[in-house]
């Protein structure tokens, strides 16, 4: 099938898009494929993101275990400390195995995969770091985004996001800087492991974009489990404490300057040979004129897709303004044959969505099957304490767009209300006054992305109100009030 080319499909990326692109078009259509990656396998969700992330959650949340057992009658149990070195060991060994599923899933399909970065020298031609070259048919590149600091001085004296993960220590202290999920899901998981937590956001409200009853109610809740969160406050200037009166010092972006995205990352987190943010307290000046120092500092403060230095703009490719690659439909770009999926088209940035991509690719051009990508109602989870499950359209998005009812409701749920806690769950709908379909559900409840995995099947199938109401509730759950309010709340 390669005819005069080397490959029939070459992937530059290794995470979960490529990987799935690269294994199924061999695997199931016989092309012949080849994948360079220039880190781990796995890309970020795997290494640096969801399921690191999301074992430290699971590691946070036992925090709170035993003064709620205590209340159920288990008076032996007592908090200990936490132990980040070994839960940091069993982490990595986790990370490990999954790097392997990657590679022996490569392996099996008959990948060549060549462990280096590769760029795109023209239409048909990637060249791999050691300078050799390979020719394919089709290209699709699949390299993901990185995190970003901003750009003031000593910004390399904070961490980001990538970071964690590798700490030698847990700081006593951390400034996160940021309101997005990554800010907030860090805040509550170093809250939980025992780090005092404050959070910088220069907008009115965190989690920006999301239904706005929703995140109100995380925020409320993040404050009440001992978060100290400021909003509409930003940083303004950083310096090693012992080092205040010390002149500026270069930002990252100038030392930065030409080098590759994990370059410039790799530049950023080292400082003769420690990790970055480790190098002694900082202290931070707010925008709101506050002074402080703290441990750590953490910048979750956007992240920007891996294009420097790919060679794409050389070959007529085009980048929007983030640096993010110009795509259609179908995932092609301006050159027929190169193709892009995942966080490097900023499209909707989420592991699954570079799966599904990746599959619609493959589809189209090794299957003959022309698939467009779809992009509407995807549900998704924000793992905060508690967490935020949503999926479709906001209240704010939708009475834009229609005349809508607005059905909510907001209780202590049966667990923690028993052990004497103030915390409060959220269910709501959003529903089409003339449709009567569910436009939108949100969830702020423990476990609100397992329960918005089986609410996104409802609400991607568009069915109405009444069918939900049709449904027999689970009783005593918190999910069956999502069945059971019959008024609305409100109209808009």
């Amino acid at each position: 099938m390669a005819d005069s080319f080397d490959f029939d499909l070459f992937v530059i990326g290794g995470g979960s898009g490529g990987v799935r692109a690269a294994r199924v078009a061999a695997g199931e259509y016989g092309a012949k494929v080849g994948l360079a990656e220039g880190d781990r396998y796995g890309g970020t969700c795997v290494i640096r993101g969801c399921v690191p992330k999301k074992l430290m959650v699971f590691a946070s949340e036992y925090s709170s275990v035993p003064e709620e057992a205590a209340a159920y009658g288990w008076d032996d149990m007592h908090a200990g400390t936490f132990n980040w070195h070994g839960f940091r060991e069993r982490l990595n060994g986790e990370l490990d195995r999954l790097e392997g599923i990657y590679r022996n899933l490569l392996s099996g399909a008959d990948v060549a995969t060549f462990d280096q970065r590769a760029k795109v020298k023209d239409a048909h031609t990637v060249e791999l770091a050691d300078g050799t070259t390979k020719s394919a048919k089709h290209i699709l590149v699949a390299t993901g985004g990185y995190p970003v600091r901003p750009d003031i001085p000593n910004a390399d004296l904070g961490i980001v996001s990538d970071d964690i993960f590798q700490l030698e220590k847990l700081p006593k202290s951390i400034l996160i800087i940021g309101g997005g999920y990554i800010a907030c899901e860090f805040a509550c998981i170093l809250n939980g492991l025992g780090v005092e937590v404050t959070q910088y956001y220069r907008g009115a409200q965190i989690l920006r974009g999301f239904d706005d009853e929703a995140r109100g109610l995380v925020a409320e809740s993040m404050k009440e489990s001992g978060v100290d969160l400021h909003v509409g406050s930003d940083i303004v200037e950083m310096c090693l404490a012992k080092d205040k009166h010390d002149g500026p010092q270069p930002t990252a972006s100038d030392a930065s300057m030409g080098m590759s995205d994990k370059e410039a990352e790799a530049m950023r987190t080292e400082k003769d040979g420690a990790v970055a943010g480790q190098q002694g307290p900082i202290w931070v000046k707010a925008s709101t004129g506050t002074e402080k120092v703290f441990d750590m500092v953490l910048f979750a403060t956007g992240r920007m897709p891996s294009t420097n230095d790919m060679g794409l703009e050389d070959v007529g490719v085009k980048l929007g303004r983030k640096g993010e690659i110009e795509v259609d439909e179908y995932s092609q770009t301006g050159v027929p044959s190169i193709y892009a999926i995942g966080d490097v088209t900023d499209r909707v940035n989420l592991t699954p969505v570079a799966i599904r991509e990746g599959m619609a690719f493959v589809q189209t051009v090794f299957g003959s099957d022309p698939t467009p990508v779809d992009h509407d109602l995807i549900p998704s989870a924000i793992f905060t304490q508690p967490e935020m499950g949503t999926v479709g359209l906001s209240e704010e998005q939708a009475q834009d767009q229609e005349e809508i009812e607005v059905y909510c409701t907001s209780f202590k749920p049966m667990q923690t209300s028993f052990a004497g806690k103030s915390n409060r769950v959220m269910m709501k709908l959003i529903v089409s006054k003339e449709s009567r379909v569910v436009l939108g559900c949100h969830i702020v409840a423990p476990n609100a992305g397992e329960l918005i995995q089986m609410v996104g099947i409802a609400v991607k199938a568009k069915l109405t109100k009444e069918q939900f109401d049709a449904t027999c509730a689970v009783h005593p759950t918190m999910s069956e009030e999502l069945v059971t309010m019959r008024a609305p709340l409100r109209t808009a």
